[in-house]
């Protein structure tokens, strides 16, 4: 059995129309913080099942429904989920703790740089993953998503995909 993952994160209250054509088919979309608005959250639990962490822009009403870090099984993958995760080899210390304190998964996901990257970190054997930004809020030019496959112990067939201009 294969999953297919739609990869999102910095909506900051902005769902583009787009987004919904890219994940017609995933089996499930992890969202990486920073959604903005229960609406955004609730129109992508109508559309599919949804595995979102909060960010630092999220409120109360958000941070109720879903948690700081995200951890799950999903094939034979380990993953981590959580919005502010610093970049390979520089963690953030909220991250720092938790992979110290929890160990390091074989999925590492977070958003709010606002900058995508997919990058081995070969010191904790674990890949890393960061969408980039959807939303039109931040300072990226380029709109971007993430779309992958999990089969087995194996992700693969990694689309980054661009949604259009920021502004």
């Amino acid at each position: 059995m294969s999953k297919k993952i739609g990869l999102l994160s910095d909506t900051h209250s902005y769902l583009d129309p787009k987004i919904k054509e890219y994940f017609s088919n995933v089996d499930e979309i992890w969202h990486a913080g920073d959604i903005g608005s229960m609406e955004v959250l609730d129109e992508l639990i109508a559309f599919k099942p949804t595995r979102a962490v909060w960010g630092n822009i999220d409120n109360h009403e958000i941070r109720q429904e879903t948690k700081e870090f995200l951890r799950f099984k999903i094939e034979g993958v380990n993953v981590l989920i959580t919005h502010i995760g610093g970049k390979p080899y520089q963690y953030s210390l909220p991250a720092k703790e938790e992979l110290s304190l929890n160990g390091a998964p074989d999925l590492f996901i977070c958003g709010h740089s606002h900058i995508t990257l997919v990058q081995m970190d070969k010191k904790l054997n674990m890949l890393w993953m960061n969408p980039g930004a959807c939303g039109y809020k931040g300072f990226h030019a380029v709109k971007t998503i993430l779309r992958f496959s999990i089969t087995r112990d194996k992700i693969h067939d990694l689309e980054l995909i661009e949604l259009g201009k920021r502004a």
